[in-house]
């Protein structure tokens, strides 16, 4: 963990936001996979952690901005606890290490919240994503389920905080980040013809844990990259295929890294592959140069988009005006999701908050095909810290759709499209830092062109 001074920092910026009322923080329980004792991985919520940083389950917290008073709630360990799981520090022990200087045990937290109620106290909590969440709230509070409120100022008041990473959050960052280069660089050095997707995924997850991380997603490995999230590691790589990879490493402190590469079976691409991955890397490149202060996010998107348009038509796959079709939105054909998003304590930084809170400043999404995935849109700021990816990827499904719906015929060339529905997709990802005057590359560099993957195979 940081110093608790960290911690008693961020909580006062926090109380000074919000200025009324008590704020209410779930951490994260432990959650069988088949069986009660059989757990998933334990995550502790992100929020908690940024002001808590307790990665410890069955907590929960509350900051009194009324009464000035910051309370951790949770049990000590019992002797079966010990039994199977060994020591910890007391609860006041774990509590002192972050600032906080009371703790009670966790069914005081119902009795606490009972009196805020009877004493009509403003009680913030934030958007809920687990049903263990849930069900604390409708026994606290007698908040029916899916009927939550949560509080937009506390989101705000989250958001304002945690998009602007602090120097010491960055170290932390940018050690997930090498870590995550180096996934991504073995995965280049071990693929090979005949070898099943899981054996790349093994080579490259090991390299995470080797240097003490965990995993920030499930790892994407696949020849079938016209799946955007494709979790499936059972295919076998043959000659012809690109193997995307999507793959970061979570820090122990639970920062991110996200970056992922498009890899040819071969030792070389082939011409086709190589003339869409050239028109990838040109969009990538174009949108990194535009990173800086103040400019909107929303355009760095459009201008990629519109550099993959030109690089299509260029194919002969599409036509007319590449801005009009933006405009329009039938680069969606082919771009389909977003050029990036705010990465931290969570990949997709703050997701649970809400991307019209975290990504656009409350400002509403657009709900066109394509860039209502968009998850960043507002105006860049230092200390912000995203990723660029954007990617091209021909989706069997969706071109029949579209082209039975003779949808966007001025700007796609159907005929021409029907030759590349065997294509799959590719795409590249890096992970940067918006500084006072651009924007800063997080980790080491990984192999971006064509020619400098074949280098590597």
């Amino acid at each position: 963990m940081f110093a608790k001074e960290t911690y008693t920092t961020r909580r006062n910026s926090l109380k000074k936001s919000l200025g009324t009322g008590l704020l209410l923080f779930l951490g994260n329980e432990e959650s069988g996979m088949n069986y009660e004792d059989n757990t998933y991985h334990f995550r502790q919520d992100s929020t908690f952690l940024y002001f808590f940083g307790l990665p410890y389950a069955g907590l929960a917290a509350i900051i009194d901005v009324d009464e000035d008073k910051e309370i951790i709630f949770g049990d000590e360990l019992t002797m079966d606890h010990i039994v199977w799981m060994g020591i910890q520090p007391a609860l006041c022990d774990k509590a002192q290490r972050v600032g906080v200087t009371e703790t009670r045990p966790a069914a005081d937290l119902k009795k606490y919240l009972e009196k805020a109620v009877a004493k009509r106290q403003v009680i913030h909590y934030l958007p809920v994503y687990r049903a263990e969440h849930r069900l604390k709230l409708l026994d606290w509070l007698d908040i029916k389920l899916g009927m939550e409120q949560p509080s937009v100022p506390f989101i705000r008041g989250v958001v304002n905080m945690r998009n602007y990473k602090t120097a010491e959050e960055l170290v932390e960052i940018e050690r997930a980040c090498n870590v995550t280069a180096d996934m991504h660089i073995t995965a280049m050095k071990v693929l090979r013809i005949g070898m099943k997707e899981w054996e790349v995924v093994a080579a490259l997850e090991a390299v995470a844990q080797a240097n003490g991380c965990g995993f920030s997603f499930p790892t994407i490995a696949t020849v079938c990259g016209q799946t955007l999230h494709n979790h499936y590691h059972g295919h076998t790589v043959k000659s012809g295929d690109m193997l995307l990879v999507d793959a970061g490493a979570e820090t122990e402190m639970g920062y991110a890294g996200d970056m992922s590469s498009t890899i040819c079976a071969d030792k070389t691409f082939t011409i086709r592959q190589k003339e869409v991955y050239d028109i990838q890397v040109a969009a990538h490149t174009a949108a990194v140069r535009a990173l800086k202060p103040g400019v909107p996010f929303k355009e760095v998107y459009e201008l990629s988009c519109r550099v993959i348009c030109e690089g299509l038509k260029g194919l002969g796959i599409m036509k007319g005006d590449p801005a009009e079709a933006v405009a329009v939105g039938a680069h969606a054909m082919f771009f389909p999701c977003g050029l990036g998003h705010m990465m931290g304590l969570d990949v997709h930084d703050m997701e649970n908050l809400g991307e019209v809170w975290v990504g656009y400043d409350g400002q509403p999404k657009s709900t066109q095909f394509g860039r209502k995935s968009l998850r960043l849109a507002r105006p860049l700021e230092p200390g912000f810290v995203l990723t660029i990816e954007p990617g091209i990827y021909f989706i069997p499904e969706l071109i029949d759709y579209w082209k039975a719906e003779k949808r966007f015929k001025d700007f796609i060339n159907y005929d021409k499209l029907e030759s590349y529905r065997d294509f799959t997709g590719l795409r590249n990802e890096e992970d940067y830092l918006i500084t006072e005057d651009g924007a800063r590359l997080l980790g080491k560099k990984v192999p971006f062109t064509t020619e400098e993957v074949e280098a590597l195979r």
